[in-house]
């Protein structure tokens, strides 16, 4: 908004007087999304994050920006300490200063190198989980489904407490599971 009125030829004066704050914070402000790519600021857009979002978002590179403002707004997180976190664990050929080595306090080079390389395999297999999570959702429904109309049938519950009662018992419980508890099993 500061932005756009500055733009429209707005000066910086009158809009600080407007908002009661100062020139430093109006120019912070204004600058804010510069460096930062369209896309991570559309994901972003209606979140609550902080200058330092914004901060170490600009020391990545456009896809990392957009992988990092997935990972902040998929933890619903936007704190300081995970986005630094984030930027700990990019790459180095992620980085906007791929040539400079990144510092963080108390880590030794090897360590970071563990932890981008463990980090690559948590985002693998979180990426793979959401490729299957909607199809595994059907399914499930669908056996719920079936294995209550089973349970509906007397004679099958009958047989079932007679030869099988582990099997009844686990059958019920799968009957009763409710949405929200499938979705916590998984």
């Amino acid at each position: 908004m500061i932005r756009k009125a500055i733009e429209r030829g707005v000066p910086e004066e009158k809009i600080a007087l407007a908002l009661d704050l100062n020139m430093s914070s109006i120019r912070r402000k204004a600058r804010l999304l510069d460096g930062i790519c369209e896309e991570a600021v559309a994901i972003l857009k209606d979140k609550p994050c902080t200058n330092a979002v914004f901060d170490a978002l600009r020391k990545m590179k456009t896809m990392r920006q957009i992988e990092a403002a997935e990972l902040l707004v998929n933890a619903n997180n936007y704190s300081v300490a995970y986005v630094n976190a984030i930027l700990a664990g990019t790459p180095q050929a992620q980085l906007v200063e791929s040539s400079k080595p990144k510092k963080v306090k108390g880590i030794t080079p090897e360590a970071m190198a563990r932890m981008e390389q463990e980090l690559a395999r948590l985002q693998e297999g979180i990426a793979s989980i959401q490729d299957t999570y909607g199809q595994d959702h059907l399914h499930l429904t669908v056996i719920k489904g079936y294995v209550g109309k089973l349970l509906g049938n007397a004679r099958v519950v009958r047989y079932l407490a007679q030869n099988h009662p582990e099997f009844l018992g686990e059958f019920q419980t799968i009957t009763e599971i409710t949405p929200a508890e499938a979705a916590d099993a998984e």
